[in-house]
């Protein structure tokens, strides 16, 4: 079981073989001459309605309900409409056909649907394996002993520095907020885990909604950059703390303060007084920076905007212009104050917090993801009028998707760790 949960769906030798299979089930399945007992079951209507009806879902859920906040791509409407096709075919050779197409149609269900989930996963970006996707474990407990940071001015990475950092997850309790977080994910350099550490920069990231603390790991693959990072710069890297702004995959506090829970709080007193008194963190806001993707990149943009005097950089990868949970927002959230809600958005709090001094921005989006990509222009723009020294990075033909997020992370993240980094070493 154990090699099924790791099997990487993700690569071509799995996609290539799931979609020969569905097409050597589909062309078993299809009657000919005289095998059809009923004209009006003929292939051709079962496989039209099918993807008529996979088509009229995507509309009705991406389009109408706009249940993602994000318009589904070509090459997903293509994959749900193929996947229904082929499933509607199958059950159709369920009662109408010999005992061994019935057989194969039976088997062919759950392999329709398999390779037209392979198909979106690809196209989203979001999972190696089952293991991510269904979030197992992902990362051991934090057990090892941080030393406390050096006092040393400059500092000499000892030979038996490891090559590499460690992910791990680690409980950040909310005393003061009382939010009710799940474990945060923690990405050490190897500088953080000699006998005597330098104090290092740390970057606060989060994924999006709906989604976990780990998405970041699992699917951004941070640690992949700054161990890059690191074996280029001598063991030193930021560490990364992924907390929870969420609460639940499908909840959205909105990292505000709220009636929804208090992330603000949270992100901004116990998760930060969390870091400093466990991890040898630098304090100075010049070594601190948050980064999100989608409602996180929204969450990146709140906190580094309207708290200067904690974070000095940003970046956020296609997030909104307003936190949202749709029409009930203001009303739940801030008790019906549009005057509340206003001042929670990005482009009000750089307005009220400017102009910043040594603030640093990075902006990300896919080339092909029209809606996120004109937010994060917009923002951007604000952000530079504001007295924000800014970056945008657009993603080649990529959408609102973690193709989008590992290129922006792959060419952000080392700019980033440039302005932080600025403990010496030898």
């Amino acid at each position: 079981m154990n090699w099924l949960l790791h099997l990487r769906v993700d690569h071509t030798a799995f996609l290539v073989a799931v979609d020969v299979a569905m097409v050597i089930i589909a062309i078993l399945l299809i009657p000919r001459g005289r095998s059809r007992p009923r004209p009006w079951l003929a292939w051709p209507v079962p496989v039209l309605v099918g993807a008529g009806i996979g088509l009229l879902l995507t509309w009705l859920i991406g389009d109408v309900a706009d249940a993602f906040g994000l318009t589904l791509t070509p090459i997903t409407r293509m994959w749900v409409a193929l996947g229904f096709a082929g499933i509607a075919l199958a059950v159709t050779r369920l009662w109408t056909s010999s005992w061994w197409r019935r057989i194969i149609a039976a088997m062919g269900i759950p392999i329709m649907a398999l390779g037209a989930l392979a198909g979106i996963n690809v196209d989203f970006g979001a999972y190696r394996n089952l293991h991510d996707a269904l979030g197992l474990g992902n990362y051991p407990t934090l057990t090892e002993s941080i030393a406390p940071a050096s006092a040393a001015r400059t500092w000499t990475p000892p030979v038996d520095m490891p090559r590499t950092g460690i992910v791990r997850r680690v409980a950040i309790p909310g005393p003061t907020s009382r939010f009710a977080a799940r474990d945060a994910v923690v990405y050490l350099p190897p500088a953080a885990l000699t006998a005597n550490p330098p104090r290092l920069p740390v970057i606060l990231m989060f994924a999006g909604q709906p989604g976990a603390p780990s998405d970041m790991f699992t699917a951004g693959r941070v640690e992949k950059t700054l161990d890059a990072y690191a074996t280029a710069h001598h063991g030193i890297a930021p560490m990364v703390v992924a907390p929870d702004q969420l609460g639940a995959p499908d909840r959205n506090p909105m990292c505000v303060d709220s009636p929804l829970g208090d992330v603000a709080s949270y992100i901004t007193i116990d998760v930060t007084r969390w870091i400093r008194s466990h991890l040898p963190v630098a304090t100075d806001p010049d070594s601190w920076a948050i980064a999100g993707y989608s409602e996180g990149g929204t969450c990146a943009m709140q906190f580094g905007a309207g708290h200067p005097d904690l974070f000095s950089s940003i970046l956020s990868i296609s997030g909104e212009l307003a936190p949202t949970i749709g029409a009930k927002t203001v009303d739940v959230a801030f008790h019906g104050s549009a005057e509340a809600y206003r001042h929670a958005q990005p482009l009000s709090l750089l307005a009220a917090h400017g102009p910043y001094t040594g603030s640093y921005a990075i902006f990300g989006a896919g080339q092909d993801d029209a809606k996120f990509s004109t937010f994060q222009h917009t923002t951007d723009a604000a952000a530079k009028a504001a007295g924000m020294q800014t970056e945008f990075i657009s993603s080649p033909g990529t959408a609102h998707d973690w193709n989008t997020v590992r290129y922006v992370l792959a060419r952000g993240l080392p700019k980033l760790a440039d302005r932080l980094v600025t403990t010496p070493a030898a």
